[in-house]
């Protein structure tokens, strides 16, 4: 679908802005799932996530350690699309870095 919005050029909107404004819109409609926002607001999941933390849309788990399951989830769809596009590392490589 492509949706097309005659703005105001003197707005101080960049396309950016416009489209995390709809995809945060959309989400609290329901609308949209927070994979599917975050896609439209061209950021990632967790990005995205916690911009709906900033704006107070979600709430910031108590335990930073617990994630919501709606994120959970969108991390794992997120992984698995990773894996069927070939965009995987070898295990060797996994901890690469951790300690520096």
């Amino acid at each position: 679908m492509q949706i097309t919005i005659n703005l105001p050029d003197n707005l101080p909107l960049t396309e950016a802005d416009v489209r995390i404004e709809i995809a945060i819109g959309l989400y609290q409609q329901h609308s949209l799932s927070l994979e599917n926002a975050a896609q439209l607001a061209k950021i990632s999941v967790d990005d995205f996530y916690q911009l709906l933390i900033n704006r107070n849309i979600v709430t910031r788990p108590a335990d930073p350690d617990d994630e919501s399951a709606e994120l959970i989830l969108a991390s794992l769809r997120n992984s698995m699309q990773q894996v069927k596009e070939g965009k995987v590392h070898p295990i060797s490589e996994l901890w690469d870095g951790i300690d520096d």
